[in-house]
């Protein structure tokens, strides 16, 4: 279908019609951004009427000879004196001027949506990992310089009628534009890629200057610019997301369980990581020697004093069992008779094994036994051994 359809009333018709209008006003469909009225022939005394949010240019051989915003005017050669050079000879006693009027329209637009038509490039900083990316959103445009955008739009022809005709005409430049802000603003944070939907205002504040300077060259104002959404196009990084999400949630429940279980046992806690320490080192007896000790006693390090402490009491009602006074070199011997105990002096015997609490070191050296730590036959000759002095 033609975009324009030609008056009837330019026609000469055999009835003798008039072939000229007497009012001049928008005749075509309200979404259009301009619109070329149909007749060309007008008469000097004709009314123009020019509705809110439009503007009227009248062009003559190619040169814009007047514009008018919104109102109504009466043409005439009195009131506009550019009609004079329009003027046509006397037809049946009434004066007419031929020219093109068109109409534009400089209210806000509706909506115009886009898309990106290829994935963005970029890469995910928290993975590492080559990234595609989709952006959509809308803009509204307004024809701030109708005279610049019929010039440089137009021309002698309308082709760019529409919204969406207009869309298509700047739609590379956007594209370009588009994708290389998403992508710098993208590398340059260091945030991850699934938490853009929170900066989709600032990508709409950077993007829009750089639709505007595109749009200046034509006499259009870009009133709103907005980025509705970035879609992640990678079905692989959305598993690796998941996955990474899955462990991070396993590790915290586990960490939250180990904190339980430490404050539920307290310093019992510390006593029985040293005891599981020992027990493993004493049923590997042929892994590593003092190298595998060491590893071990590396562990213990976080049962701290409470591995200390417990050694200590393990192993010294037992030393003092079995231990021996050894006279120490370069000794004197004690002043005073033989067989009686020399007078002031301040050492201490140490205590014999029979002062020892024999269900005490009994006990002890079962939660050795337990632990691993000695031999069940060292654990019988020692026990007779105790039971032996009772």
């Amino acid at each position: 279908m033609a975009l324009f359809r030609k008056n009837p009333n330019e026609v000469a018709y055999t009835e003798g019609k008039k072939h000229w209008a007497e009012v001049i006003k928008n005749s075509g469909p309200g979404e259009l951004l301009i619109w070329r009225q149909p007749e060309e022939d007008f008469n000097t005394n004709s009314t123009l009427i020019v509705m809110p949010g439009e503007e009227a240019i009248f062009i003559k051989g190619g040169t814009v000879e007047q514009t008018f915003d919104n109102g109504t005017y009466k043409l005439s050669t009195e009131n506009y004196p550019f009609i004079s050079r329009l003027r046509n000879a006397f037809t049946g006693g009434v004066s007419t001027f031929n020219c093109v009027v068109y109409f534009v329209r400089k209210a806000h637009s509706v909506e115009i949506r886009w898309g990106t038509d290829s994935p963005i490039q970029v890469r995910d900083k928290m993975l590492g990992i080559a990234t595609k990316l989709r952006a959509r959103g809308a803009y509204k445009v307004q024809i701030g310089d109708p005279v610049k955008f019929l010039e440089k739009l137009i021309g002698n022809n309308v082709f760019y009628q529409t919204q969406e005709e207009l869309n298509k005409y700047f739609i590379n430049e956007f594209q370009s534009k588009i994708k290389s802000v998403i992508a710098r603003a993208i590398n340059e944070s260091d945030t991850e890629i699934l938490g853009i939907d929170s900066r989709l205002d600032e990508l709409s504040d950077t993007i829009e200057p750089f639709m505007q300077e595109i749009l200046d060259d034509y006499g259009l104002k870009c009133v709103k610019f907005t980025v509705a959404a970035v879609d992640i196009d990678d079905d692989e990084l959305r598993r690796r997301y998941d996955e990474i999400g899955i462990d991070a949630i396993a590790k915290v429940r586990n960490a939250q369980a180990d904190k339980a279980v430490m404050g539920i046992l307290g310093n019992d806690w510390g006593k029985q990581q040293a005891a599981n320490i020992l027990g493993n080192l004493s049923m590997n007896p042929g892994a590593g020697g003092v190298a595998a000790a060491g590893a071990g006693m590396g562990m213990g390090m976080a049962a701290g004093g409470a591995f200390g402490s417990m050694a200590q009491q393990m192993f010294a009602p037992m030393s003092n069992s079995v231990s021996v006074q050894q006279p120490q070199p370069f000794q004197q011997a004690p002043s005073g008779r033989f067989g009686q105990a020399p007078q002031g002096n301040n050492t201490q015997t140490p205590p014999s094994p029979s002062q020892e609490d024999p269900m005490e070191v009994l006990g002890k050296l079962k939660r050795m036994l337990d632990a691993g730590l000695i031999e069940q036959s060292e654990y019988d000759a020692k026990k007779s051994e105790i039971l032996s002095r009772m």
